[in-house]
């Protein structure tokens, strides 16, 4: 598998403070079947990082990867938040981009309301970027609107749903949109989010098998991912039953 959302460099976030929390983050998403795992962190306001930090760090955990024989690819990228993107050089952002290629992970703010968000995107679009939208079932103003999320799916922005929330764990609300998402060809891919080896574990098999989308699992873990970070076409989904305890139909828009 490819995990496209990790945070797993140390003492840049909210992941691990050490390198020794980082190798053991990374060998349990070895462990669980992961190959290649992006590192995201922040980039915000809270954690204002950059680009040359990231690389930096990216390049020594994957030194220590290899010294410690953990078969694990390491490749840069950043979570972005919304509210940082103006803030942002052009030339900076550019080297956000997912495994260096052209998609950005974009964070949407926990809030109810979101004023400017489509035009934001729609200016990244515009300035040559393409835009995978971090756990967007987890944005309480989706939730309220979903036409806006489908809106920004329309215009050809991908999402990138948590493992956890197919399972509840992040509560059942979260849960039950996460669900319709993925019932409604709403769901692009399926990342850990993880920011460490316990707690928030670099864990996404179990969850889509638990979630009666283990159908699904190689092109959301596998070829839609591979695809980004190579800047290559995306496959179109494929047509299988999804199993599980299903949830109300996206009953929205014209889904």
């Amino acid at each position: 598998m490819i995990d496209l959302h990790s945070h797993v460099l140390p003492g840049i976030d909210d992941g691990p403070d050490s390198i020794e929390g980082s190798l053991a983050l990374a060998r349990a998403a070895a462990d669980a079947g992961t190959r290649t795992l992006v590192a995201t962190p922040h980039v915000s306001s809270r954690y204002p990082n950059d680009a040359d930090t990231i690389e930096l760090l990216v390049g020594e955990l994957g030194a220590r990867l290899e010294e410690e024989g953990i078969a694990l690819e390491i490749l840069p990228g950043a979570e972005i938040a919304i509210t940082r993107v103006s803030e942002i050089e052009p030339s900076e952002m550019h080297r956000y981009g997912l495994g260096g290629g052209p998609w950005l992970l974009v964070e949407p703010p926990f809030t109810t309301v979101v004023a400017g968000l489509d035009a934001i995107v729609g200016d990244l679009l515009r300035r040559g970027h393409l835009v995978l939208l971090a756990h967007p079932e987890r944005c309480p103003a989706f939730r309220r609107d979903p036409r806006m999320l489908e809106a920004l799916v329309d215009d050809g922005v991908l999402t990138s749903i948590t493992a956890g929330s197919l399972v509840g764990r992040f509560g059942s609300e979260v849960r039950g949109f996460a669900v319709a998402m993925l019932e409604a060809d709403m769901v692009h891919n399926v990342a850990s989010d993880a920011h460490d080896h316990r707690g928030r574990r670099p864990s996404i098999a179990d969850e889509l098998q638990a979630a009666g989308a283990e159908t699904l699992r190689e092109w959301l873990t596998e070829q839609v991912p591979a695809a980004i970070l190579t800047g290559g076409e995306i496959p179109p989904r494929p047509s299988v039953e999804l199993g599980g305890t299903r949830s109300r139909r996206w009953p929205w828009g014209r889904r």
